[in-house]
């Protein structure tokens, strides 16, 4: 009878072994339960507890604000609560189509930083207002000039605006009026100064972004009226002043009783008792925390003398004479700015030198320079960045591939400003015992290393002096480090992808083979899909084919196929343009297209071997923009399909796409761009030219836009734009350069060096059997 309550009581003691790793687990999870429920017992019935009695609303939690409590936002915190707002559509009425924004930020009510007004006049307008906008205009966002002439002629670079009234209040008057109905929804915070003040522009960006945007501000040199209240301060318009949007848009309201009620002969003052009056504000010249230092010029000042902590810290400085004394504030203040950030620099440098010490690495672990990226790390030996030899006279890695070029240009003041920057790093750090001169630079070695910069390496032959006045020549190397800068986004114009493209497609006789292949896929790709292309054909007839057109047309059957898709699509029309030439020269027969369209035309000259896609065509309107940018893409040219697959069957997976073949970086064949581009850079040619148009036969619409235009030329490659293998025919009566890229198109579009090796193998083999 024992036996069973003896191996029961076994098995259970093997339970409770097996159990007890896992008792602290499971006493643990049963006691933080219980005591969850507990809690929430408890703070139900303080719930139900609070709302006994109906009717009567619960007391606030302690140290809560009374609008918290009441389940509303506390005050300044109105604009940072998130609301949903329900969608609702009333079913009696008709339903509308939505109008996007053109910018997401203009949905989102995202506004611009910083606007700035500079008042100006007849007698200051050429000179005053044209210093103020070559030293700090590129520093803003946006600038504007107001002035109250008549029809003024701005001077270039300037934005004017003419109010035709020169009374100094109905300037600042109109001036108000005009900033609120063009930029008062679009910036925060509105600068309003005179030519004869010099602002220091990154202090101003700087002091906006301190600043909150959700209070009445009026900030700037606060001034006593002429016996006025004590209290009150107007911000004297010569030393600039500030203003919030909020202010602005309670103002614009109460602008014409300010003009027919107040009376004043300085305009700052006349704004200053405007804003008390009716909002109550007066001029402040510190806010929270923010402080607006100015600074007073006295006559005959030498700025570069003013050592005065005042003078250093001021934001604006007020009363500047002539555009000398403007020229020199700003040298003086930019070299101010450059001290204070190299010492920053140095500072940082420090920092980081002690921090390093603590890491792991150590010392070791300092980069060189201090705070710049460390070296690009290959992981193989295609990653290697290879460095560029130079001298002082040549350059042995050349843009278009030859071994040795003459250095000019960019590289030329590149290569004199390192080797003027090494020689003053080295006076700075060993002088005054030595003092060293160039004597000459026997190498130089420079590479861009795309995670830090420009590198460059210099093998220098010196000369050093010493203070006894002995001399040695000594060669010595040294590294240098040009880092990149602060990234800069640069503002594009606003493009859409509903502009009508108009492909320009030049036929000559032996491109006859190929027309029914373009054909096919422009009506495949653009016709039946309805997108908005154009087609022109440009017939190039040689002389002798043009004698005997009435009897033989060369180009008959290439109407034919037009008549046949003119038919197929009823809405299309597809023109033709007539040319007899020896030379097909690009430029004259883009001269030929130019004068039949209108000036706004995009077109896209195309080439017979191109296949047309939707996806190029939109990449098309997106890269070229009118008056700033033209679009030259490098297609894709597939290998001889003898020589790649030497007879076995062509892939045509998705997954080879653009395996066999490379980008065609030799043809300038396909363009993007607008007709009035082409014109205005034209007309520039022709100026240079005047009657030499054999010049023209040398040159390709790249050429055009590249030397007489000041467009950025965007050269790209482009995976839409694919090319079967042909070979092409040079036409040897072209200039020597573009018979030669010809001929280099066809010679690298016959395969890569690897299948080359194995054709020319296969050869041998065939050969020696």
């Amino acid at each position: 009878e024992l036996g069973p309550a003896v191996a029961a009581a076994m098995r259970l003691g093997a339970v409770l072994s097996a159990l007890r790793p896992a008792l602290p687990l499971l006493l643990g999870l049963s006691l933080g339960c219980s005591l969850s429920l507990l809690r929430a017992s408890w703070s139900h019935s303080a719930a139900e507890d609070r709302c006994l009695v109906p009717g009567r609303p619960a007391p606030p939690d302690r140290g809560a604000p009374p609008e918290e409590a009441e389940g509303r936002p506390g005050p300044g915190h109105e604009d940072f609560r998130p609301r949903i707002v329900p969608y609702y559509r009333d079913p009696n009425k008709p339903y509308k189509k939505v109008l996007r924004t053109r910018y997401i930020q203009t949905e989102l009510g995202f506004h611009e930083r910083l606007f700035v007004a500079v008042l100006t006049s007849k007698a200051t307008l050429n000179t005053l207002a044209v210093a103020v906008n070559k030293t700090v205009a590129h520093h803003f966002p946006r600038l504007l000039y107001f002035t109250g002439l008549h029809s003024a002629k701005a001077p270039h670079g300037m934005v004017l605006v003419a109010h035709g009234d020169e009374r100094p209040i109905w300037l600042m008057y109109e001036t108000m009026n005009y900033i609120h109905q063009h930029f008062g929804s679009d910036y925060d915070w509105f600068y309003i100064m005179q030519d004869d003040t010099y602002a220091q522009a990154e202090q101003v960006k700087a002091l906006v972004t301190h600043l909150s945007i959700n209070q009445d501000v009026y900030l700037g040199r606060a001034e006593e009226f002429i016996g006025g209240d004590e209290q009150a301060r107007y911000c004297h318009g010569g030393f600039g002043y500030l203003l919030s949007r909020s202010l602005l848009l309670k103002l614009h309201p109460h602008l014409d009783s300010c003009r027919n009620e107040i009376l004043s002969v300085r305009p700052d003052e006349w704004l200053g008792r405007c804003i008390i009056d009716f909002l109550g504000i007066t001029c402040v010249s510190q806010l929270q925390g923010q402080h607006y230092h100015t600074y007073e010029l006295a006559k005959n000042t030498e700025p570069e003398k003013e050592e005065e902590e005042e003078f250093q810290a001021a934001l604006a400085v007020h009363p500047v004479s002539d555009m000398t004394l403007m020229y020199r504030l700003h040298k003086q203040f930019s070299r101010i700015q450059l001290d204070r950030a190299y010492q920053e620099i140095q500072d940082l440098q420090m920092q980081i030198r002690n921090l390093t010490a603590l890491t792991p690495a150590g010392e070791a672990g300092v980069t060189w320079p201090v705070g710049i990226n460390a070296p690009f790390l290959p992981k193989s030996r295609f990653e290697v960045i290879s460095w560029d030899y130079f001298t002082e006279q040549h350059l042995f890695s050349c843009p278009d591939g030859s071994p040795k070029c003459e250095l000019s240009g960019a590289s030329k003041a590149d290569v004199a400003e390192i080797l003027e920057a090494a020689l003053e790093q080295l006076n700075r750090r060993y002088q005054p015992l030595l003092r060293f001169s160039k004597r000459q630079l026997l190498n130089g070695y420079r590479r861009f290393d795309p995670t830090r910069g420009m590198e460059y390496t210099l093998d220098l032959l010196l000369e050093a002096a010493t203070q006894k006045g002995h001399s040695h020549l000594l060669a010595k190397r040294v590294s240098l480090v040009r880092p990149l800068s602060k990234v800069e986004i640069i503002p594009m114009p606003y493009v859409t992808e509903a502009t009508r493209v108009q492909l320009v497609l030049p036929l000559t006789v032996q491109d006859l083979d190929f027309v029914a292949n373009f054909l096919d896929m422009f009506a495949m790709n653009t016709l039946d899909t309805r997108d908005n292309a154009l087609l022109t054909l440009l017939f190039i007839y040689h002389p002798y084919d043009a004698q005997r057109v009435g009897q033989v047309d060369v180009f008959a059957g290439v109407k034919a196929m037009v008549g046949e898709l003119e038919k197929r699509y009823a809405e299309v029309k597809i023109p033709w343009i007539s040319v007899k030439t020896e030379v097909p020269s690009q430029v004259k027969l883009m001269d030929i297209v130019s004068k039949k369209h209108p000036v706004d035309t995009l077109f896209f000259l195309a080439s017979v071997w191109t296949e047309i896609n939707m996806e190029f065509l939109n990449r098309c309107r997106m890269n070229t923009i009118s008056n700033w940018q033209v679009f030259f893409p490098v297609h894709f040219q597939e290998f001889n399909p003898a020589l790649v697959y030497r007879g076995e069957q062509t892939a045509s997976s998705s997954t080879d796409f653009l395996r066999d073949g490379h980008f065609d970086r030799h043809s300038f064949a396909e363009a993007c761009f607008y007709n009035s581009d082409y014109m205005t850079a034209r007309t520039k040619l022709a100026a240079d030219i005047l009657d030499r148009d054999e010049v023209l036969e040398s040159m390709e619409v790249f050429d055009v836009f590249l030397h007489y235009s000041g467009l950025h030329l965007f050269r790209a490659v482009e995976p839409g734009l694919v090319q079967k293998y042909t070979l092409r025919s040079c036409n040897p009566r072209l200039s020597e350069e573009l018979y030669h890229r010809c001929v280099l198109s066809n010679l690298e579009g016959l395969a890569s060096r690897s299948h080359l090796a194995m054709a020319l193998f296969e050869q041998e083999q065939a050969n020696s059997t």
